[in-house]
């Protein structure tokens, strides 16, 4: 792999699809926080749903405060470790309110610091919400990055850094979307679908299916 393969397999991903987007439905910072600290072991779909009752009633640090534990549960109990999730949700809201103005903070620091938001979370929000130039690392992610051979490594940070280092300056905004997608449609776990995708010829994978 080189840069040459790199610029070619990113300016078709661009090409297909120029303005890509988070498949999880939200409308501010706030709730877009929310969505990826629900998001831990669960699919969008099912945030999605969560959210689509959640939002409508709830949607500001201090209205989820004022929602209590308990009553942010009923909404997110049709997801996994949602006992967990409504607690830091809850934590991290109180925090928002009392430190930071009820704002999502644009920086990796402060986001970290509150309950439940590990580096993957703030990535996305910092990538997402403010159009900084950083990439979340999923498993989709991380399964592409190592297949394709665009930037392998033997864990998430690794291939973050690499993946930062080797993505050409121009597609790196919309680049965490673009390798999410295909790790999520076309080049998927048990079987990749390499016969229907746009890079197969770029891509360094050794046993490709039809």
């Amino acid at each position: 792999m080189n840069r040459v393969k790199r610029q070619q397999i990113f300016a078709r991903l661009r090409d297909d699809n120029p303005h890509p987007e988070t498949e999880l439905n939200y409308s501010t910072p706030f709730e877009l926080l929310v969505a990826v600290t629900l998001s831990a072991q669960s699919t969008d779909v099912g945030v999605n749903k969560a959210t689509a009752k959640l939002f409508p009633v709830a949607n500001t640090p201090e209205a989820i405060v004022a929602l209590g534990v308990d009553g942010l549960k009923s909404y997110i109990k049709t997801l996994g470790l949602y006992n967990a999730k409504a607690a830091n949700v809850y934590k991290a809201c109180q925090m928002l309110v009392e430190l930071h103005g009820s704002e999502i903070p644009a920086n990796r620091e402060a986001l970290e610091a509150l309950p439940g938001v590990g580096r993957k979370t703030a990535n996305v929000v910092l990538n997402t919400a403010f159009r900084q130039p950083t990439m979340a690392v999923d498993t989709h992610i991380f399964r592409v990055a190592n297949r394709t051979r665009i930037a392998p490594g033997k864990n998430v940070l690794e291939v973050e850094k690499k993946l930062l280092k080797f993505i050409p300056s121009e597609f790196l905004l919309d680049a965490h979307h673009w390798l999410i997608l295909l790790g999520r449609y076309t080049c998927i776990a048990r079987k990749p679908r390499c016969g229907a995708c746009l890079i197969e010829d770029l891509c360094e994978f050794q046993n490709k299916t039809d």
